[in-house]
């Protein structure tokens, strides 16, 4: 019911704005520019835009638009792979005259006209590929294909992570039919430039592995000038210790301007509720956080330990 009613207003509308998350990765990326080209390849009499900060480093995907505030007048509003307003990137998003919320994450803020969550797929681009498919007539072009295709990689982890069903391998197995460089975009989605690679040793000779099952990572702004790498940059790190045997589940804590971002990640214990609890949230096993200070940074691994805990109880009950 859901798709129909998005369908409808996608047709409904001249004028089509399509946001996503700050802190982009190729799943928001992939869905908001993957969904504007649909429109834009099926509705060309349209007005279609793309907004958002850019991220360099995805520049190899797409770029965003300017778009004047007065296009939100009598627009639709595209929310994609955001699951709380506050991180909407261009909190514009609520000035046009109807929103919807398309998104995979657990349901932290309910927004939107309209929303479709749908927390078992595995990428809201596999959410947009689905919708697609729900539209009569319409045509997919290479374009929106690797952009899609990009989304499922990235949010699945090469199709390694738990989130990946059948469904999800089916539509990859569609979009590669398409014409698009899959070897280029593997290459600039997982390339590592050398400043990155040598923070990733330092990580991997300092890391530490607790009898719970747990590990922390800090990296201070002193950690991040020495290796020239920036908060961002650092990202590309956060699945590092994922194949280090004993370890269930970690958290890297990255010091920025003013406060302290925290990526968790897990193999098995559940750690989106550890997130909810210091305003951020996420998946059950792969989550983001911000702690205001290193005190509470310590309240994090000290509830991170007691899931892990439980988990490995649980285990041998």
């Amino acid at each position: 019911m859901c798709k129909q009613t998005i369908i409808e207003k996608i047709e409904q509308y001249t004028t089509v704005i399509v946001h996503r998350h700050v802190r982009p990765d190729p799943d928001a990326y992939g869905s908001q520019v993957g969904l504007a080209e649909i429109i834009r390849v099926n509705f060309p009499e349209k007005k279609v835009f793309v907004t958002g900060e850019e991220d360099p480093s995805l520049d190899f995907l797409a770029q965003m638009d300017e778009v004047p505030d007065e296009a939100y007048k009598e627009a639709l509003v595209i929310v994609c792979d955001t699951a709380n307003q506050a991180r909407i990137d261009d909190q514009r998003y609520s000035h046009g005259e109807y929103l919807i919320k398309i998104d995979h994450h657990p349901v932290v803020d309910s927004y939107g006209d309209t929303e479709w969550v749908d927390t078992t797929a595995s990428s809201t681009s596999e959410m947009i590929y689905e919708l697609f498919l729900e539209m009569k007539d319409k045509q997919l072009s290479d374009q929106s294909a690797g952009l899609l295709y990009a989304g499922i990689v990235g949010d699945t982890g090469r199709f390694l992570f738990p989130s990946t069903t059948k469904k999800t391998l089916s539509y990859a197995a569609d979009l590669v039919q398409y014409e698009f460089d899959r070897r280029t975009l593997y290459s600039e989605m997982y390339k590592t430039p050398v400043h990155v690679a040598k923070l990733k040793g330092y990580v991997l000779q300092n890391f530490t592995v607790h009898e719970s099952g747990y590990s922390t990572v800090r990296l201070t702004k002193d950690i991040l000038e020495k290796f020239n790498v920036t908060a961002k940059e650092s990202s590309a790190l956060v699945g590092l210790l994922g194949d280090v045997e004993g370890v269930l589940a970690w958290v890297f804590y990255v010091e920025e301007e003013s406060s302290i971002r925290v990526r968790l990640r897990s193999r098995g214990p559940v750690i989106n509720k550890i997130a909810e609890n210091h305003n951020g949230g996420g998946h059950p096993l792969a989550s983001g956080a911000t702690a205001s200070n290193w005190e509470e940074t310590d309240d994090i691994t000290k509830e991170l330990e007691q899931v892990c805990s439980d988990y490995k109880n649980k285990q041998t009950e």
